[in-house]
């Protein structure tokens, strides 16, 4: 196996929040019936937040 194929750091952060989001997502839907709250974490968590940890890291 070669040795780039490990988990880099940027994709460690991801799949991270991506756990996060999901999560996030399935245990706020027993709190509220708001579909705008729940895509709301899902994106914030899972999408956007990784990009904004990824790109102050690299700066």
């Amino acid at each position: 196996m070669p040795s780039d194929a490990r988990l880099t750091s940027e994709t460690k952060v991801i799949v991270a929040c991506m756990f996060l989001g999901l999560t996030g997502w399935y245990l706020i839907q027993g709190v509220t019936d708001s579909a705008a709250v729940e895509f709301a974490v899902l994106i914030g968590v899972g999408v956007v937040l990784p990009t904004l940890l990824n790109e102050w890291r690299r700066n």
